[in-house]
């Protein structure tokens, strides 16, 4: 038997506005080892995938405020590389292939089996190809988050999941102070608890890597306002 095995760096959103639905999903993700976060409607849905890298987005085509192929056109308009799963009631052949040239790489119609979602996801995470996010380079800083290397001055740094979505970030945001709060929502999710040291923590061992053999300090803490790079 082929055992499949998910990666701690595997992140999917799942954008759904059906509460049991979305939950459901969540749910079954998390157990599987992804990292998941959810949104209610299709504003929020490009939100978050502005801010995370997501390798597969499981999106419902029927969304409050910005409907789902609307929400798909996009997100590849905006070249996002990850996967896209189209989930619908709707059933019929032109709804599939309206879908699919909006750019989704799949398409499931509900009601469905979660374990078949599961497979779909797998599948299109085994792939290789397609449109990908920007690979940053600034201040001798090379980040590439479709393979999450990270190069400094062509040092390969060795970072992990977490490590990399945070330093990836903040180069995002570069010149711009980013509060505690704002990366816990964005790198962790809406229930991480903002009285933790987590941010913190990874943030240690973030500036230990990147900083080891090197005189500039590339990440700076301003009091009161939060970490810029």
């Amino acid at each position: 038997m082929y055992h499949f095995l998910t990666e701690l760096n595997m992140r999917v959103l799942v954008v759904e506005d059906e509460e049991s639905i979305a939950t459901a999903i969540e749910r079954g993700l998390i157990k599987q080892g992804y990292a998941v976060d959810v949104a209610r409607d299709g504003a929020e849905a490009l939100d978050k995938a502005t801010v995370n890298n997501y390798d597969v987005i499981c999106l419902d085509l029927n969304l409050p405020r910005i409907d789902g192929l609307e929400v798909c056109r996009r997100l590849r308009e905006d070249r996002f590389g990850g996967g896209i799963i189209m989930l619908t009631a709707r059933s019929s052949i032109k709804e599939r292939i309206e879908g699919l040239d909006y750019g989704a790489d799949d398409y499931l119609v509900k009601p469905f089996a979660f374990s078949e979602l599961a497979a779909r996801i797998r599948a299109i995470a085994r792939r290789d190809g397609g449109l990908r996010e920007p690979v940053i380079n600034t201040r001798g800083l090379e980040l590439d988050p479709n393979t999450n290397r990270a190069k400094r001055d062509g040092k390969d740094i060795h970072l992990t999941p977490k490590e990399f979505a945070l330093v990836y970030y903040l180069a995002r945001n570069e010149g711009r102070a980013v509060p505690q709060e704002e990366l816990l929502e964005h790198i962790w999710d809406e229930h991480a608890n903002p009285f933790t040291q987590t941010v913190k923590v990874h943030m240690n061992n973030l500036r230990r890597k990147l900083n080891e053999g090197f005189e500039e300090q590339l990440i700076e803490t301003i009091r009161g306002k939060g970490y810029v790079l």
